[in-house]
């Protein structure tokens, strides 16, 4: 899965590279490759050819390629993967490929790594955030801004990138040596494209093999007894006090007693009121972060500079509404249950709306957690029987409301009016659907959007 070459920007000037994924991350090599003078073209399933440079899979087969990289999301048993291998091409991962060309292009470049199954994108803006309260050069890529090949050849030099990194990428990649890693927590998610569980927690654990000093979730006990074994350093967080070495939380502060001098000791972050939302899977998120931020020797005074001034990117348990005493949150970027459960359990009393692509997703747990706090549900999207049905099961007094596509008016702009109907003073009408968008959005910002649109045009206006 690469590892075996590595590229040089010599290598690529003539070179029949085909770039699988014609997705953000494929159309950024292609960008990215072509200032190297490289023969590139694309390749993707669900891509219309339209020019020279995307081809169908089929006719991908009949050329002789230098180099094949592979996007995020292709399953390493696809039939163009296994073909490519079986011609002798070399594949590799789009992070593999940014890393190779890391050394010639800016070779003191330090990497953070950042993985888990939710709150990774808000830890990487929060980290990078903190990095630059501490006059660093940094930018967040992979899943969040800019890929990583993007943050490597486009010209700014950056002295730390910060990188998302999902389980599709990790699956893929072996060769970045990371500055230092977080793990956030370990969930079921994405069991449909890796087989099981046990191959996805593989995956996210694949980022200890390319670091030697790691972040990780104390309150993960799966993720506790996993990282047992790995040699390296462990900085573990929890919101219980900290032991000496680790980062917790003392009442109302988030205190460090790992990155000081004396462990015996205890230096702040920050108060548990500068951070926001001030929502558990909140301040575990800052925890790590901010132990990211002092592996790269960032002062507790800039982080919590940093704390105080953040705020979340969109979809992320976003507050689009305020409106009769009741709150309208849109949390569209809660694509799986353990995402939801923490949208869940910040709220009281819920109008809950779910549903979508379960991704193979286990909801047993979620509504055995979260129901004495879900007041209705608002069901959509294929799989939303698989939460009907542990609702009906679990706690069979909770409305059900299933609602389908109409061409009369969107989806969501149903949802709304019925939400509006259903939510009381004191309620909160939370979007949290614990599944993927794409069975009726382009994506989960796409989600989000259509429902926030519909908030303000249908609850907002007077």
């Amino acid at each position: 899965m690469g590892g075996e070459v590595v590229v040089k920007t010599s290598d690529l000037n003539g070179a029949r590279v085909l770039v699988l994924g014609a997705g953000v991350t494929g159309r950024a090599v292609v960008r990215e490759l072509k200032k190297f003078g490289t023969l590139v073209t694309s390749t993707d399933e669900n891509f219309a050819p339209n020019s020279d440079e995307c081809i169908s899979t089929e006719s991908a087969l009949k050329q002789v390629w230098d180099l094949a990289v592979v996007s995020p999301g292709w399953r390493i048993d696809h039939p163009l993967i296994v073909a490519l291998r079986a011609q002798g091409v070399n594949l590799m991962s789009e992070v593999d490929l940014a890393w190779d060309l890391r050394s010639e292009i800016c070779p003191s470049q330090k990497w953070i790594g950042i993985t888990g199954t939710n709150g990774k994108t808000t830890t990487v803006e929060l980290t990078t955030a903190m990095l630059k309260a501490g006059n660093l050069k940094v930018t967040a890529c992979g899943n969040v801004g800019d890929t990583v090949i993007e943050a490597v050849c486009g010209g700014l030099s950056f002295d730390w990138l910060v990188v998302e990194l999902s389980s599709f990428q990790l699956e893929w990649s072996q060769k970045p040596t990371f500055h230092s890693v977080a793990i956030l927590n370990v969930a079921d998610d994405h069991v449909d494209w890796h087989g099981d569980f046990a191959r996805y927690m593989s995956a996210k654990l694949k980022i200890l093999n390319c670091t030697e000093q790691a972040i990780l979730n104390a309150d993960d006990g799966e993720l506790v007894i996993k990282t047992q074994s790995w040699k390296g350093k462990k900085t573990f967080f929890t919101l219980d006090s900290p032991r000496p070495g680790e980062l917790g939380l003392v009442e109302n502060l988030l205190i460090d007693r790992a990155f000081v001098v004396d462990s015996e000791e205890a230096s702040v972050f920050a108060e548990l009121s500068e951070v926001s939302p001030s929502a558990p899977h909140s301040v575990s998120n800052t925890l790590a972060a901010a132990g990211l931020a002092r592996s790269a020797e960032i002062s507790h005074e800039n982080i919590r500079s940093a704390v105080k001034n953040f705020s979340p990117g969109r979809h992320r348990i976003e507050t689009v509404l305020e409106s009769d005493g009741v709150t309208w949150i849109n949390d569209s970027k809660a694509t799986n249950p353990h995402a939801a459960q923490a949208s869940l359990m910040s709220q009281l009393s819920v109008v809950w709306i779910a549903g979508g692509l379960s991704k193979g997703a286990n909801m047993s747990e979620l509504i055995s957690k979260t129901k004495n706090r879900i007041k209705v549900a608002i069901l959509i999207g294929q799989d939303r029987e698989l939460i009907a049905k542990e609702l009906v099961e679990q706690a069979p007094e909770i409305k059900i409301i299933r609602v389908d596509d109409t061409q009369s008016d969107s989806l969501m702009e149903r949802v709304v009016k019925i939400a509006k109907v259903e939510a009381k003073s004191g309620d909160c009408v939370l979007l949290a659907p614990a599944c993927a968008s794409m069975d009726q959005f382009i994506s989960y910002a796409d989600r989000g959007d259509q429902f926030v649109q519909a908030v303000q045009s249908l609850v907002g206006q007077p």
